[in-house]
C-alpha cells in the first residue's frame, strides 16, 4: 500500500513546520536554492513564524506543504511579482528523497498552480537552475517550457538560471473540459 500524499496551505501556527523544511532542503540540495543553510539556521525562529503567518492567509503569496501519512515531506511557495505584469511564480519546492517516487512534486505544483489560477493567473512561472537537469526536466515533464529568458544568480558563483512558463485555463474553461 501506497502511503497517502496531502497538500494544504501552511497554517499560521506552522512556523516550526516551516522551519524544518525549509532546512531540509538546504542541507539536501544546497545547490538548489538561493538562500544556504547558514542563513536558514541562523534565522530567528520568529522570521519562521512571521512568514507561515502571512503565508497562510495572504492574497498574493503563499506556502503549501506536503504531508506523506501525516508528516511535512515537502513544500512550495507560490506568489505574484510586484511588477506590472503581475506575473504568478512557483519557487521553492522540495520534496523530501524518501517519496520523490510518489509524485508530490507534481502534486505540490498543481496545487500552487491551481492557487495561482485560482487568483487570476494564466500563465505559471519557475525559475531553474540549467545546470539542475533533473530540476529541469521535472518541470519539462509538468508542461513548463522555456520563455528565452535567463538571469546569472549570485549562488553558485557563474551559474544561469532560465524562465520556465505554464500555460493554465482559466478556471472557467478549466471546469468545462
Amino acid at each position: 500500500m501506497s502511503p497517502s500524499l496531502t497538500v494544504r496551505r501552511i497554517a499560521a501556527d506552522q512556523g516550526a513546520v516551516f522551519r524544518e523544511l525549509r532546512t531540509a532542503s538546504l542541507r539536501e540540495a544546497p545547490y538548489a536554492f538561493g538562500a544556504t543553510l547558514e542563513d536558514a539556521l541562523s534565522a530567528d525562529a520568529a522570521s519562521f513564524d512571521a512568514t507561515a503567518v502571512e503565508h497562510a492567509v495572504s492574497s498574493s503569496v503563499g506556502t503549501f506543504i506536503l504531508y506523506t501519512e501525516g508528516h511535512p515531506a515537502g513544500l512550495i511557495e507560490a506568489h505574484f511579482d510586484n511588477a506590472g505584469e503581475r506575473r504568478a511564480f512557483v519557487c521553492e519546492l522540495w520534496v523530501a528523497p524518501a517519496v520523490r517516487h510518489l509524485r508530490g512534486g507534481e502534486l505540490l505544483v498543481d496545487t500552487a498552480g491551481d492557487w495561482l489560477a485560482g487568483a487570476g493567473a494564466t500563465e505559471i512561472y519557475a525559475w531553474v537552475a540549467d545546470a539542475n537537469r533533473t530540476a529541469m526536466r521535472f518541470y519539462e515533464a509538468l508542461g513548463f517550457g522555456p520563455t528565452g529568458e535567463t538571469r546569472r544568480v549570485a549562488r553558485p558563483p557563474g551559474q544561469a538560471e532560465s524562465l520556465l512558463v505554464r500555460h493554465v485555463a482559466p478556471p472557467s474553461e478549466a471546469s468545462q473540459q
